[in-house]
């Protein structure tokens, strides 16, 4: 039986190291849209959205919410580096709820206040739709 084409998978927020692992393939919400990794991939550096990471391990699939950042692929090793990243189970409806009421309710008077409102958007949407159903 021929070996997975496995590489190294790192996932790392402020606070921790959440994931290092080998993965065949991983998934990210990339800032221009959701852009999948395979081992030898061409050497990368992207910025992330808020989004859904997915990746496939050898313990099976993984799914971690993603709160931005940048992703790096160099020499088979993905690093991903995000504000925040957990299992979408642990994500609590309620709250997202609560923070797109208050992300609705911004004002976008500058360019700056625009955008804070947009990203809040975008986080409280995502939580929204990852602990729908």
């Amino acid at each position: 039986m021929a070996e997975a084409k496995t590489f190294e998978l790192a996932v790392v927020t402020p606070e921790a190291a959440v994931l290092d692992t080998e993965a065949t393939f991983v998934a990210l919400p990339a800032h221009d849209g959701e852009i999948g990794i395979l081992r030898d991939r061409a050497p990368l550096v992207v910025k992330l959205d808020v989004g859904l990471l997915r990746a496939e391990t050898a313990a099976g699939a993984i799914r971690l919410y993603v709160d931005g950042g940048f992703a790096e692929m160099v020499g088979n090793r993905l690093t991903v580096l995000t504000e925040d990243a957990r299992d979408p189970a642990a994500l609590d409806r309620g709250a997202a709820e609560r923070r797109l009421a208050e992300a609705r309710a911004m004002t976008a008077g500058d360019e700056a206040a625009h955008a804070a409102r947009e990203k809040a958007l975008r986080r409280a949407r995502v939580q929204l739709k990852l602990t729908a159903g």
